[in-house]
């Protein structure tokens, strides 16, 4: 079976209200794949904020430094439109 992330994002866009959008990531994530997810929009976050250090972010959202490094790395190489386009999607 060959993963169709277009349907995912389909099924996401087609639930607005945060009950059937909360059901349906119960259903498609565990609790561990949920918190990895909440965790790096947190670094992604607070890396766009520029006001922390790796070691603070680690110690503030219990996430490893190879996470941070992974997600300061992604931020790195993104084309200038591209990150303030993630900016504006994450900080506003």
């Amino acid at each position: 079976m060959r993963a169709n992330w277009n349907l995912v994002v389909d099924k996401i866009l087609t639930h607005a209200n945060d009950e059937d959008l909360s059901v349906l990531f119960q259903l498609l994530l565990t609790e561990e794949e949920r918190s990895a997810v909440s965790g790096r929009l947190q670094v992604f976050q607070t890396l766009l904020a520029g006001e922390m250090s790796q070691r603070q972010i680690a110690t503030e959202h219990q996430v490893s430094i190879a996470t941070i490094t992974r997600c300061s790395n992604y931020l790195k190489n993104m084309p200038p439109s591209q990150r303030a386009k993630v900016r504006k999607l994450i900080l506003d």
